[in-house]
């Protein structure tokens, strides 16, 4: 069974966001001040976001993270 976004942790529904946006990593990164190299290594799942920088691509890619908890699976 393929996962649901909502079953990804957060930066993976980020990287998501991002591949799958109209906005190319260059413009994420002229218009979040974030620069290229981590933005980059972020995506590419070698690297991490600070809530801050998160926050900002979130705000660039007109995008809304919420956390919630999680339904109990069961046994």
């Amino acid at each position: 069974m393929a996962k649901k976004i909502t079953d990804l942790s957060i930066s993976d529904q980020l990287r998501y966001a991002i591949e799958s946006g109209k906005k190319s990593r260059y413009q994420i990164s002229k218009e979040t001040g974030i620069n290229q190299g981590p933005l980059s290594r972020f995506v590419c799942g070698h690297g991490s976001m600070t809530l801050t920088s998160i926050e900002k691509i979130a705000e660039c890619l007109d995008i809304e993270l919420v956390i919630r908890k999680r339904k109990r699976r069961k046994p």
